[in-house]
């Protein structure tokens, strides 16, 4: 028995040193490329505590735009993600708030637990959700596509917003997830077809956000995100949850591995400033952008913003 113990220890350990790279802790050890994902000072996802939020006077609503049109797209399961590629046909694109530029959407993306309490790649005074959406769009005034604008500066901006559990589902995530839907993307480089998408329908009735500047939360987590977290969640039922959690990370033929827990752990905030529209104190305070947050910045009183997306 302790000779098959030992056995089965080191086919554990082999797996763990071969397959470093679905593990975010070896990340930035198995490529020179990703060394951000170790050694960076501005990386995604964090944990937002209220506390240390600013209110900025001068932040506008995020502007969407689409055109007057609705969006068709394809669905995918990447193995690590379920993600819906927009056609080229259908451009949609963000500006306003935090931005300083039109961002053009490349694709969203979802990240959903194995347990309703957790899920999300970003937390909320150390509290997770059930999953997150993320808006991964691309700076289209100053770069050609997405590959060239993620290693650049200003060149991507990721909407986000966490999702909860409730009877009723959002219009837009229904139609990626209901049965008929979600049950032809089951494995790894399936792929299906959706048409007539409102983009605007996944967008919670909302203006407040929560922004930061971060990265882009997979290899080689480059530093050049603006985040906009959305003050509202959206909702899924637990039968759509549940759905989420039986897709594969794997091609039909192999072993099953659920696709859950497709999060990378939260990063230090260290000396960023998270700033917000939500106007938690009559006196707004600036927020002292591309220097050092000061301590007095820190306040010890909680800020009653976020009310929607608490748990």
């Amino acid at each position: 028995l302790v000779d098959f113990l030992d056995t089965l220890t080191l086919i554990t350990l082999s797996f763990s040193f071969f397959f470093p790279p679905t593990v975010p802790s070896f990340w930035g050890l198995v490529n020179s490329a990703w060394n951000l994902c170790a050694i960076g000072k501005r990386q995604s996802p964090i944990d937002i505590e209220t506390t240390h939020m600013i209110f900025d006077p001068y932040l506008t609503p995020l502007r969407l735009n689409t055109g007057g049109r609705k969006m068709g797209g394809t669905m995918y399961n990447t193995g690590k993600h379920v993600s819906l590629r927009p056609d080229k046909a259908h451009l949609v694109n963000i500006s306003g708030g935090p931005l300083g530029y039109s961002y053009r959407l490349e694709e969203i993306r979802l990240h959903f637990g194995s347990e309703d309490s957790h899920g999300s790649e970003h937390l909320l005074n150390g509290q997770g959700f059930p999953g997150e959406v993320q808006l991964i769009h691309y700076n289209q005034d100053l770069y050609t596509n997405y590959t060239e604008a993620a290693k650049s500066p200003h060149g991507v901006a990721v909407v986000s917003i966490f999702i909860k559990l409730s009877e009723n589902s959002n219009a837009f995530l229904n139609r990626m997830l209901n049965r008929d839907t979600i049950t032809r993307i089951n494995y790894k480089h399936d792929a299906f077809l959706l048409m007539g998408l409102n983009i605007a329908d996944l967008y919670p009735d909302t203006t407040r956000y929560i922004t930061y500047e971060g990265s882009i939360t997979i290899p080689p987590c480059y530093e050049t995100a603006t985040w906009i977290l959305i003050n509202k969640p959206i909702y899924v039922t637990q039968m759509q949850m549940h759905s989420l959690r039986l897709l594969s990370q794997n091609e039909p033929y192999k072993i099953f591995l659920s696709m859950s827990d497709n999060t990378r752990p939260t990063q230090p905030l260290l000396q960023r400033c998270i700033r917000t529209n939500i106007n938690f104190s009559k006196q707004g305070r600036d927020c002292p952008n591309n220097r050092a947050l000061r301590p007095q910045y820190r306040g010890k009183r909680k800020a009653p913003c976020c009310s929607h997306v608490k748990k």
